[in-house]
């Protein structure tokens, strides 16, 4: 796939996410920061976005921002977390410089902590 993809790996209990609501947004920049949504999805069986958040084509440069929901996530795999939870959004924000290129965005979650980068 071309555009901008993202999959999401569980490390707490070694699996891919499933199920997890993921928007992606472009940042307006003016007098005033304004996010534009381009997208909501949920991930698949195997912790992937089943098509591109954005395609190739519709790709310009910018920033962007992707935001995943993982305290539904998790809550829903029935653990006991502490509320508000530490971390119930992740947010990435990136930039596209080369909107010709892939831009792969993996996340690796659990309750308290996240790594996140640019895959392939």
């Amino acid at each position: 796939m071309n555009g901008i993809t993202t999959h999401i790996l569980d490390l707490t209990h070694g699996t891919p996410a499933k199920n997890v609501k993921v928007s992606l947004f472009f940042l307006e920049h003016g007098l005033e920061t304004k996010k534009r949504l381009l997208q909501t999805t949920t991930t698949n069986q195997n912790g992937r976005v089943d098509q591109p958040l954005l395609k190739q084509d519709e790709m310009i440069p910018g920033e962007y921002e992707l935001l995943f929901y993982i305290g539904d996530y998790f809550r829903e795999k029935g653990l006991k977390l502490e509320v508000p939870m530490f971390l119930d959004k992740v947010v990435v924000r990136f930039g596209i410089s080369q909107p010709n290129s892939h831009y792969h965005i993996p996340l690796l979650i659990s309750p308290w902590g996240y790594q996140v980068y640019r895959g392939s």
